[in-house]
């Protein structure tokens, strides 16, 4: 007769143990209670386009207020289609191919649940977003971390290849970089996608911030040779259009994973904000070549006038080739760890950064470092700037 197991008392899932809730929006919390200016959390400080708004009202207007069809409305497929093709000369089928998802955080849950089984690696840059680590234990994998070396955080395809093992399922690339701000160029996703196609790999892209770009250019992996049956592309509207709290994510991916992804996506929300769905659309066509030219120009102006700031105020960081985060270095300004420096810098200077050890399997490695945003108004950044004048004035002193 076999002994029956022993009950566990009620309490958390083991799966939970290893992570942590998230530190950037602890840091927003940080921000509000000391009435800091909150370089911390990647959303914007001003409002979203007109066009948006009067799509939004126009649609709650017209009763666009019940479930949408599960996966994505049409008109928003539809919209995506075109976009794919226009942008980067991409064939998608909006009714076999795409997932609309309660923003790309959804999205990614989505599809690790759906692609990855228990037992699997998958294989994750650092410094990394903070989700793709939880995302993968969620699903009772292992995340494998690949180190990108500071400054220039470039991927190196031999230190990728030696972390594939028999268990490896899949590797997660998030381009432009949130929170390095590189963009990956040609010869690394090349290089990528030989890797992915020799190992019979899985690729999951996160690409969020693929219109905000300074240098270099925005190449889906997908459209790489042999990389279309394999590489599942994430994306969304929160920072194109601004709209973080609007929670409408994308995902493109071959028709046998697309019937996964959509059963997990079904269970986890039923369907992303009906209403807002069509005004994502309704900007995905309304918006010309122009919207996107002015997004990047303003994002450059703004980054630039962080850059700056920081630069003066004695952190070591380099300018971002695309997404909004400056990566810096406070080893020159403190002894401080980074979670103690950004606490103290919210509490008595008044701008909340990111701690850096937040994006690294090992705090240690992120003690020197923390993230600044600057999706912000110039007006914000320059007030920031002015704060953080201090820093210099007390190395001086």
């Amino acid at each position: 007769m076999t002994t029956p197991s022993p009950r566990r008392s009620p309490g958390p899932a083991r799966r939970t143990h290893s992570f942590t809730e998230s530190v950037i929006r602890e840091m927003t919390r940080v921000a509000r209670e000391h009435d800091a200016i909150n370089l911390a959390q990647g959303f914007p400080d001003f409002p979203t386009p007109e066009l948006l708004k009067d799509a939004a009202c126009r649609a709650i207007r017209d009763d666009v207020n019940q479930y949408a069809v599960t996966w994505g409305a049409p008109a928003l497929r539809l919209a995506l289609e075109e976009k794919y093709a226009a942008f980067y000369g991409m064939a998608i089928e909006g009714d076999r191919e795409v997932t609309v998802t309660c923003g790309a955080t959804e999205a990614m849950a989505a599809v690790l649940l759906a692609l990855v089984d228990p037992g699997d690696e998958v294989i994750v840059p650092e410094p990394f977003y903070e989700n793709y680590g939880p995302d993968a234990i969620l699903c009772d994998a292992t995340p494998v971390h690949l180190t990108l070396e500071p400054p220039a955080f470039r991927l190196d395809p031999d230190r990728l290849e030696a972390l594939i093992t028999p268990r490896t399922r899949a590797i997660i690339l998030n381009t432009p970089n949130n929170p390095t701000g590189r963009v990956f160029d040609r010869e690394e996703l090349e290089a990528v996608a030989r890797i992915c196609r020799t190992h019979d790999l899985l690729a999951v892209t996160d690409e969020i911030y693929e219109h905000i770009l300074y240098r270099g250019e925005h190449i889906p992996l997908a459209t790489l040779d042999g990389m279309r049956e394999r590489t599942v592309t994430v994306s969304g509207a929160s920072k194109t259009f601004s709209v973080t709290g609007w929670r409408v994510g994308t995902i493109v991916a071959p028709e046998p994973f697309t019937s996964a992804i959509r059963k997990v996506h079904d269970f986890l929300t039923v369907g992303a904000p009906a209403p807002l769905q069509e005004a994502v659309a309704s900007a995905m066509t309304g918006f010309g070549a122009d919207y996107y030219d002015e997004l990047r120009e303003s994002y450059r102006e703004r980054g630039e006038v962080l850059y700056e700031a920081l630069i003066q105020a004695g952190f070591g960081c380099e300018r971002p080739e695309g997404a909004y985060y400056i990566m810096a270095d406070i080893s020159g300004l403190t002894d401080m760890s980074d979670a103690d420096f950004s606490q103290w810098l919210a509490r008595e200077v008044g701008v909340a950064p990111v701690p850096g050890s937040s994006f690294f399997s090992d705090p240690a490695d992120g003690r020197h470092l923390v993230r600044f945003a600057f999706c912000k108004r110039v007006e914000t950044l320059r007030e920031a700037g002015e704060r953080l004048r201090v820093l210099a004035t007390a190395g001086r002193d």
